[in-house]
Parts: structure tokens; sequence; C-alpha cells
């Protein structure tokens, strides 16, 4: 990744701005893990920048929750305990419930017709075993449902929170059985908002969401510790 000497890309924000997005794909992507550590001067030139825009792009980064700064211990990516992660999901769960019934009373022709064109090719994903493929492809039915709300600020903090847990979320999607129950679960999702039951469609997206008994359990049990700390 390049930038211009002027420290603004052609069209686009600040030379901070395009770092801290960036950063912020390769954290939400994996690429960059939660604890792992972030220099500074190693990110300066991995981007061939100079360490201000690497310091305010961490700084912002850093105000969403993505990245710790502790001082002398240094920064890194941000870890969640387990309290706080599970809280996290049951909050994603309530704010994937209002998108769907606001999708179910507000969603267009076209945005219906998309949303069954995504979880087609989801059906045809989980026949290949790629649960990396089967995740990008659910990321776009779940950002086509927040747009089906019509919102502005809840689709924002929706987005937010997702993205800000979606390092474990992965780890959802990688459970033995979990794609296949993803298929069912988004077609109760899509029924509900096709009929208009906007109940059904909250109902269907928080349960679609929330980690409940032994999927709870699993979930955790399933995440490397060094992708947790203690409460």
């Amino acid at each position: 990744m390049a930038f211009d000497d002027d420290g603004v890309r052609a069209g686009a924000g600040t030379l901070s701005d395009e770092l801290r997005n960036r950063l912020e794909e390769m954290i939400v992507s994996g690429l960059l893990k939660p604890g792992e550590r972030l220099d500074e001067v190693e990110l300066a030139a991995r981007f061939k920048v100079s360490r201000t825009p690497v310091r305010e792009a961490l700084k912002a980064l850093s105000a969403t929750g993505l990245v710790d700064i502790r001082g002398r211990q240094g920064i890194t990516v941000a870890i969640i305990s387990i309290p706080i992660l599970l809280e996290m999901f049951q909050m994603m769960a309530a704010l994937e419930g209002l998108c769907a019934k606001l999708a179910a009373r507000r969603a267009t022709v076209v945005e219906k017709a998309a949303l069954r064109e995504i979880h087609g090719r989801l059906i045809n994903a989980l026949s290949t075993s790629d649960p990396d493929n089967f995740y990008a492809i659910n990321s776009e039915f779940h950002e086509l449902l927040y747009d089906a709300a019509h919102t502005h600020f809840l689709a924002g903090q929706t987005r937010a929170l997702r993205r800000r847990v979606a390092a474990y979320r992965r780890y959802v999607t990688y459970q033995p059985g979990r794609m296949a129950a993803t298929i069912g679960e988004h077609e109760r999702i899509l029924d509900a908002i096709e009929r208009a039951d906007a109940e059904t469609a909250f109902k269907a997206a928080s349960e679609h969401v929330n980690l409940l008994g032994d999927d709870m359990a699993d979930f955790i049990a399933a995440l490397p510790a060094a992708l947790v700390q203690e409460a």
C-alpha cells in the first residue's frame, strides 16, 4: 500500500484516515489478530509513511475499541474478555433483530430479491466446505439486511459492533454444523421479511446471532487462549 508524498490520495481522505481504514480491515479480516503487537516503526516502514499518520491512525482505532494503547506495555490489537464478548453478542442479537424487524416493514422488492440471491450463493458455498468463502458471503447478507432496514444510526451502530467482534465471529462459523444451521436460520429471516412479519423477523434474526446453551459453550471452547483475556 503506497501513499502520495503529501499524505493525501487522490479522491480519498487524509493519510491517517487511509491507514486507519487499512488497519481496520486487517483486524476485521483476521490478518491482524487479537493480542498482536502493533509497532509504529514497523508499520511506518511497511506502509512507507512517517510515524505521525501511523500514530494518528492507531489513536483512532483505539477510540473504536479495536486497538489497545497501554503506555509502556505498547500497542496491541484489542483482546476481549469472555464476559464482555458474550454481552457484545447479546447486543448484536438485539441490534440485528431490530434491523430485520425494520427490513420486514421497509425492504424494497429489489432488496428482497437481492437477499434471496445472496442466500442462494450461501447455499452453494455450503457444498464447497470453504468456511472463509461462506463467512464472506454471509457478511454480504447481513450488510444488505442493515441497508434494507433503511436507517442511519441503527445500521451504523450494528456495523460498528459487528466489526468489533469480527475476529471472534469467525470461530462461530467454523463450529461443526454451524454453516448448515445458518442456512435454515437465514431462511426463516427471509420468509418473515417477505411476508412483512416484523415480529417474527426480529425473533429469527435475534436467535440467529445470539449464543445460548451448548452453542455458547462450544464457541468458548473453540477460541484460542491468545484471543481472550481474564475478566
